[in-house]
């Protein structure tokens, strides 16, 4: 029987969430705990790679085991066994051929940038002192969901299929000394996020106008991007699932 197992993660002391030799992953250590467990071997699929030092407030993996589990003492049992750092939302019985990655039908991630520097947010933003035009930001933001080829963003050597991504959303708002950026698409490429950011930042401080962003978007050419923002302000905020894949009432 399959499952989704619903998370959340501080990326700071992984290499991601995708399981490597040697190295400390979100995926190996989850995997860890589920097969001491479950007591067999358990494998699980993510909704997507993060990168090292990339954070999820929401993730979705599943994986097979058998029908006699107990969901709800299974995620206590679970968030007893992890590191602080990792936090079990929910388990939930899913229909045997759901797939947390090839299922999800959009994804949302978050960026966090402030202007005054925080301790507290310090592994979990991006301390940018500079005064940002916001306006501009978000008028050059909004032409993201007017194309669909994301090369420009896309990481070299990602072995990618296809760098067309459907953009739904991209917003940034302000709080004080606090900015988030926001952006909901079907499917996102490697370090593609970041790249935006750090783009976005330099419309932001007068380095391209906005007419000058879309002329990048539209040369399809990574070298005309900017840097990518730092890990920590980035978060994995959302994956959305059509309802019917979904068992009800198995939880227990």
């Amino acid at each position: 029987m399959r499952y989704f197992i619903e998370l959340s993660y501080d990326g700071a002391a992984y290499c991601g969430w995708q399981r490597q030799r040697d190295v400390a992953t979100v995926q190996q250590t989850l995997e860890t705990a589920l097969t001491t467990l479950l007591r067999r071997d358990t494998e699980t699929v993510g909704a997507g790679r993060t990168d090292t030092g990339v954070n999820a407030s929401y993730y979705v993996a599943h994986f097979d085991a058998g029908d006699g589990i107990d969901c709800r003492q299974l995620t206590a049992k679970l968030n007893r066994m992890l590191p602080p750092d990792i936090a079990i939302a929910a388990v939930h019985p899913v229909e045997d051929e759901a797939h947390a990655r090839f299922d999800a039908v959009e994804r949302e991630y978050t960026y966090y940038i402030t202007r005054r520097k925080d301790p507290f947010r310090r592994f979990s933003s991006w301390h940018y002192g500079v005064t940002l035009d916001v306006e501009a930001m978000n008028r050059a933001a909004v032409f993201l969901t007017t194309v669909d080829d994301f090369t420009s963003f896309a990481k070299l050597n990602s072995n990618n299929k296809t760098n067309i991504c459907h953009v739904m959303q991209a917003v940034w708002r302000q709080d004080g000394d606090l900015l988030t950026f926001t952006i909901r698409a079907d499917r996102f490429l490697r370090n593609m996020v970041r790249a935006i950011v750090g783009t976005l930042v330099d419309v932001g401080r007068g380095r391209y106008t906005v007419e000058q962003f879309e002329d990048i978007v539209r040369s399809r050419d990574l070298s005309r991007s900017s840097a990518g923002a730092p890990a920590q302000g980035l978060f994995l905020s959302d994956v959305r699932y059509p309802d019917n894949i979904f068992r009800r009432g198995n939880d227990r």
